[in-house]
């Protein structure tokens, strides 16, 4: 297998890695772009992230690290777009990357697409360019919509996730069970999935003095239970607000709960008028978006962060508040109960039950502070959860991915248009279908 560095083009439609997380499009996946392009890059891999133009002032080039570029292309108006109604702008987008890398000289080994929107562009670029394509779908319709929490995923989504399962070249998987649910829900051959973690930034994400930290942050709470992350139902949060009263009195702990764009607002007076019914009101802070250099304040301020979800194909929040030596306490998402150590680093509790998070957190409310050794030990125990780790097991795919590829008669590639994919969805969005243009590069007509 060669050992050259890669070029690898990364497709991230519908939202910025580089936007401030915790906004209604812009949660973990953000993070896990821009951290391992980043790595891939430190390397000495080549990266480009390509992702739309959010705001007219966004720069076309953002350097994400040494070899590693955010691409900026416009597609559609300089404004937000809903992630449905982006479909029928997917033509635009993959005609713009073509543009680009033809203007810049780019040859790329490979595509990895992030999401389902990217995997239908990624899909006709790897025929364009003939090389392989990699997916990485984060979270899928069909188990959001088995959970039957918040809005439900169109029937689009589902099907086009089930296409690019079956057709793509090699889907990452962040753990066993999101292997599983991708061969349940959209028949995606096991030989075709390799399971692959998430990472944290242990240089940033570090252990801070928690009285030091509170003090920056304006706290003079004695406790401090956090919640971090994008505010809507499917993230448990109400479940947390009708933990609180179940606490002792004298524990009188405070509940941050940090996230949320203007487009979450309805989600946040929701949240907020709940508070009020549980006359728990004076105990809630909202602090809304914030920089994500902030965040290792808030996790070493915080006595404990909860993740309530009722879903999560991985849980980075996990990671970065063990990696600043604060416990967790989370429902059983994700890869959790992998990551965190029963009774040593949290606790994973069965279910989002008010009583049963208010149990786990009462608990670990009334342990002294952890001591620096303590501390220690609980960053530890994510250590092997680099970057740098993860992104050398990503190149070993990607290698495996580019062998097979060349070896295999798939090689073979037949120019389409978009129409060969994009399906009429004018009920979906309910708005007139824009009309697509041919995906085929204007070089080759």
């Amino acid at each position: 297998m060669s050992n050259k560095q890669l070029r690898i083009a990364m497709l991230s439609v519908h939202s910025c890695p580089v936007g401030q997380l915790g906004a209604k499009d812009t949660g973990g996946m953000s993070t896990y772009i821009r951290e391992l392009a980043g790595e891939l890059g430190n390397q000495g891999h080549s990266v480009d992230v390509y992702t739309r133009v959010h705001d007219p002032n966004d720069p076309q080039i953002v350097s994400l690290g040494q070899n590693a570029r955010l691409i900026h292309l416009k597609v559609g108006d300089n404004r937000e777009i809903p992630k449905l109604a982006l479909y029928s702008y997917l033509p635009d987008f993959a005609d713009n990357v073509e543009n680009f890398r033809k203007q810049d000289g780019r040859q790329y080994d490979l595509v990895f697409s992030h999401y389902w929107l990217s995997g239908l562009v990624g899909n006709h670029l790897q025929k364009w360019w003939r090389t392989p394509h990699i997916i990485m779908f984060h979270t899928l319709g069909a188990v959001k919509n088995s959970l039957a929490i918040g809005e439900e995923e169109p029937e689009l989504r589902i099907e086009t996730e089930k296409d690019l399962a079956q057709n793509c070249h090699r889907i990452i998987a962040p753990t066993e069970k999101v292997k599983e649910e991708l061969m349940l829900y959209c028949g995606a051959s096991p030989e075709r999935i390799s399971v692959v973690p998430c990472g944290v930034n242990l240089e940033l994400f570090r252990p801070m003095d928690k009285a030091m930290a509170k003090q920056r942050l304006g706290f003079t709470d004695n406790k401090l239970i956090l919640f971090i992350g994008r505010i809507e139902p499917l993230k448990g949060i109400e479940q947390l607000l009708r933990a609180m009263p179940y606490l002792p009195n004298r524990q009188r702990p405070r509940l941050v709960i940090v996230g949320g764009d203007e487009q979450s607002q309805p989600d946040i007076e929701k949240l907020k008028e709940l508070s009020r019914q549980l006359h728990i009101e004076e105990s809630v802070s909202f602090p809304g978006l914030i920089k994500h250099e902030q965040t290792p304040y808030f996790y070493s301020a915080a006595d404990v962060c909860v993740i309530p979800s009722y879903y999560e194909s991985f849980g980075l929040v996990a990671l970065e508040a063990l990696a600043c030596g604060t416990p967790v306490v989370a429902t059983d998402v994700g890869n959790l109960k992998s990551i965190i150590r029963q009774g040593e680093t949290g606790y994973v509790v069965s279910d989002n039950t008010p009583r049963h998070l208010a149990d786990k957190i009462a608990l670990l409310l009334s342990q002294p502070s952890p001591d620096r050794d303590s501390i220690a030990t609980i960053r530890a125990s994510v250590s092997q959860f680099s970057w740098s780790n993860i992104a050398e097991a990503i190149v070993r795919e990607c290698r495996l991915v580019l062998a097979n590829y060349a070896a295999s008669s798939s090689g073979t590639v037949t120019f389409g248009t978009i129409n060969d994919w994009l399906k009429p969805q004018n009920q979906q969005t309910g708005k007139e279908q824009k009309q697509p243009c041919s995906l085929c590069p204007r070089s080759t007509q």
